[in-house]
């Protein structure tokens, strides 16, 4: 079971996502003021402002991911919103001569993602097959989930240059389909990729993603068995409660951060399946945006909207 260890007043604005290099230093973003943010022996400081983001609604400098050769190619990946689509970019992260972290500029990878001012997705990861995955939203174009060379509602699977990851589905960027908006991605040490889903006012999600599958959206929601459709594998009835965000997986449990639940949800997984939500910290900390597992295989917990938000860093009990 989780227990809090340390809360780190780090005076954040809205963070959205957190990586951890590899000397251990973490970099967060900030989806309304599109700064990274560094942290390091509790302290916060600020890496720069990646320019080109158009922060508004759900929208902003949100997901980040660490290219699996950070130590050679010195590559951050975000997921932003820009004028005109949500996209991919990659900017090189490197010390100067001062050991300060210097920002490059950002590259687009992969663009054309539809945006609005709700439902913009934003979780990006790269999987254990080195490949990225990018969870997207609906952007209010209901049409698009169900749409296999749409962009909207999915799950997308990227090489490290943006091009489609080989060996796709539908020969083209997307994984999976049926998606309203997409949150939290992580794996088990199995290797199955679990994701995180807002439903609409009923209905939040934690969905086993496979290729090819499509989870109904906006067709149906949760668990309804339809043929043709994947069943959500834990269902939250009552949005009120969960509204999960960020995902991580540590020692075969699923760890979701809750926003109008403002709880931490813990999942045992069995294999393909998923046993029943336990709630920890109801109400305590507000809205957790995002779980992210720390080199030392504890978890950091980003909250949301707290004015100004925190870090909790959890130890994880036998």
């Amino acid at each position: 079971m989780p227990a809090v260890q340390e809360k780190l007043e780090l005076q954040l604005n809205v963070p959205w996502a957190a990586v951890f290099l590899p000397d251990g230093t973490a970099v967060i973003s900030e989806r309304g003021t599109a700064l990274l943010k560094a942290v390091r022996n509790g302290q916060a400081t600020t890496v720069g402002k990646v320019p080109g983001v158009v922060p508004g609604g759900e929208g902003g400098l949100l997901g980040l991911a660490l290219s699996p050769h950070f130590d050679v190619d010195h590559y951050l990946y975000a997921y932003v919103t820009g004028q005109e689509d949500n996209r991919v970019v990659r900017l090189t992260l490197e010390r100067d001569a001062t050991g300060t972290l210097v920002p490059g500029p950002p590259q687009t990878v992969f663009a054309g993602i539809p945006k609005a001012t709700t439902h913009n997705g934003g979780r990006i990861r790269f999987g254990p097959d080195g490949f990225l995955y990018v969870g997207t939203g609906d952007a209010q174009h209901r049409e698009q989930p169900q749409d296999p060379n749409a962009l909207g509602g999915k799950i997308l699977r990227l090489a490290q240059d943006g091009s489609p990851a080989p060996g796709n589905p539908f020969g083209n960027a997307v994984y999976s389909l049926g998606h309203r908006n997409v949150q939290g991605l992580a794996w088990g040490s199995d290797g199955r990729l679990w994701a995180s889903e807002f439903g609409p006012d009923v209905n939040d999600e934690l969905n086993l993603i496979l290729p090819g599958a499509n989870y109904g959206w906006p067709e149906v929601t949760g668990a309804p068995h339809r043929p043709g459709f994947q069943d959500a594998k834990v269902v939250w009835p009552a949005t009120s409660e969960s509204s999960p965000s960020g995902l991580e997986i540590a020692g075969g449990t699923a760890y979701l951060g809750a926003l109008r639940g403002e709880r931490l949800w813990a999942v045992a997984l069995h294999g393909t399946e998923a046993g029943n939500p336990v709630a920890y910290f109801t109400g305590m900390y507000g809205r957790i945006r995002d779980v992210i597992r720390t080199p030392e295989g504890e978890l950091w917990l980003l909250t949301n909207n707290e004015n100004p938000d925190f870090v909790l860093v959890l130890r994880l009990r036998k």
